[in-house]
C-alpha cells in the first residue's frame, strides 16, 4: 500500500477545474448482442447491471475517443489556448493503447495543440485513472507542473473474442478526462489524498497474454486467441470487493473522515454486483453512490471520469461535495483518492450527440 494523505493548508495541491466524458456513438442494448451468447436483457441486467454499453465503430481508436474527451474536458474549463504554456503535461491511462510503442500522450498532446509538453502513458488496468491521478497530483506537488492534463480512455471491444460471453457482456468503450491545476490544499476541487497498491501474484486473473515481448520471445507457445482479453470472474469478484473496501477504508482514515462524511461515492464501474458489495462493506450509504454503469458498461480506467462527468452534468455532484473515489484491476492494482468538489461551470452530457469524435 502506498498512502498519500492531507497536508496543511498552504501546500501545493491538484486542484480539479475540467471535466468530460464521451462514448462513441454507437450504442448496444442487450437484446442486440449475439445471439450465439444466448442472452437475452433480463439475463444480463441480473447478473451485470448493464442494460446499453457503446463499442466504437471500424477503424476508430482509443486515441480518437481520448481526443474527443480532452477538448470537451478542455472546452468546460474555458481555458484560454493562447495563454503561455497553459499545460505542461498531458498524461493517458490506458489498456488498449493504439500501438505497442509509442505512447499515446504524445500523440494526443500534438493532436490537441499543446505544443512539446511532457506526455506519457499509465498502465495500470481499470486502475489508470486513480493511478494517472495520483501521477498528476504528485508532480504538481513537486513543482514540476503548473497544469496537468490527465485522459482515460479505453476501446475494449477491441479485445474481445467473438465468443466470449462473459466479457462481451460486460465490456465497453469510452474516455474521460479532468484538467488539474497548482492550487492550494483544501480549496474547492483539491485531492485531498491517495491509497494506492498491487499484488502481481495474480496476474493471471485478468490478462491479455498474448501481444507483448513474452509472445514474441516465444512464438510457438502463443495463438491468436491469446490477442483476446481474459478474465477469471470468480476470482476476480473477491479480490476487487476486498481490494477496494481495504483501500477505501485505509484512505478514510488517512484523510481523517468518517464514512459519514463521504458526500459521494464513486467506485470502478466493474459491475452492480461489486458495487453493491463494496458500498455495503465500506459503508456508504446507497443514495450516496454514483454509478452509470447502467448506461455505459465497463469502460475500465475511463469508468471513474466517465461517472464524474455523469454525476456534474446532472447535478448530483454540488461544490463542496466530498468526494471518494476507489478502483481495482488487472496487475492486480487497487487504489483510491479523495477529493473535494469544485464549483466547476457547465458540464456536457456524456452522449454522442456531437457526432463522432474529431479525426487526426
Amino acid at each position: 500500500m502506498l498512502p498519500l494523505g492531507s497536508g496543511p493548508a498552504g501546500q501545493r495541491a491538484a486542484v480539479l477545474e475540467g471535466l468530460a466524458g464521451m462514448v462513441p456513438p454507437r450504442a448496444v442494448t442487450n437484446d442486440e448482442l449475439p445471439p450465439g451468447w444466448g442472452t437475452d436483457d433480463a439475463w444480463v441486467r441480473r447478473r451485470t447491471g448493464i442494460g446499453t454499453r457503446h463499442w466504437v465503430a471500424p477503424g476508430v481508436s482509443t486515441g480518437d475517443l481520448a481526443v474527443e474527451a480532452a477538448q470537451r474536458a478542455l472546452d468546460s474549463a474555458a481555458l484560454d489556448p493562447a495563454a503561455a504554456a497553459p499545460i505542461d503535461a498531458v498524461i493517458v491511462a490506458t489498456s488498449t493503447p493504439d500501438r505497442p510503442m509509442p505512447a499515446m500522450a504524445p500523440q494526443l498532446a500534438h493532436r490537441l495543440g499543446l505544443g512539446e509538453v511532457a506526455a506519457w502513458d499509465v498502465a495500470a488496468a481499470c486502475s489508470g485513472f486513480v493511478y494517472a491521478l495520483a501521477t498528476a497530483a504528485g508532480v504538481i506537488g513537486a513543482g514540476i507542473a503548473h497544469r496537468v492534463l490527465v485522459v482515460a480512455a479505453e476501446v475494449y471491444s477491441t479485445l474481445i473474442a467473438p465468443d466470449d460471453r462473459s466479457a462481451g457482456v460486460v465490456f465497453a468503450d469510452g474516455a474521460g478526462a479532468v484538467l488539474l491545476r497548482r492550487g492550494e490544499h483544501g480549496e474547492p476541487g483539491s485531492v485531498l489524498g491517495f491509497d494506492l497498491g498491487s499484488d502481481g501474484s495474480g496476474h493471471e486473473l485478468i490478462e491479455v497474454p498474448g501481444g507483448g515481448a513474452l509472445a514474441r520471445s516465444a512464438p510457438h507457445r502463443y495463438t491468436r486467441a491469446d490477442l483476446h482479453f481474459r478474465m477469471r470472474g470468480r476470482d476476480v469478484f473477491q479480490h476487487a470487493v476486498t481490494r477496494m473496501t481495504l483501500s477505501s477504508q485505509l484512505l478514510l482514515k488517512n484523510v481523517g473522515w468518517s464514512v459519514d462524511d463521504v458526500d459521494r461515492f464513486v467506485a470502478h464501474q466493474a459491475n452492480a454486483r461489486i458495487l453493491s458489495a463494496v458500498g455495503e462493506r465500506i459503508p456508504v450509504p446507497a443514495d450516496r453512490h454514483v454509478a452509470n454503469i447502467d448506461k455505459v458498461g465497463n469502460t475500465g480506467a475511463a469508468s471513474i471520469p466517465l461517472a464524474l462527468a455523469d454525476a456534474a452534468a446532472s447535478g448530483r455532484l454540488r461544490a463542496g461535495d466530498r468526494v471518494l473515489l476507489t478502483s481495482f484491476g488487472a496487475g492486480l492494482t487497487w487504489g483510491s483518492a479523495a477529493l473535494l468538489w469544485p464549483d466547476l461551470g457547465p458540464v456536457p452530457p456524456v452522449d454522442h450527440a456531437d457526432g463522432p469524435p474529431r479525426s487526426a
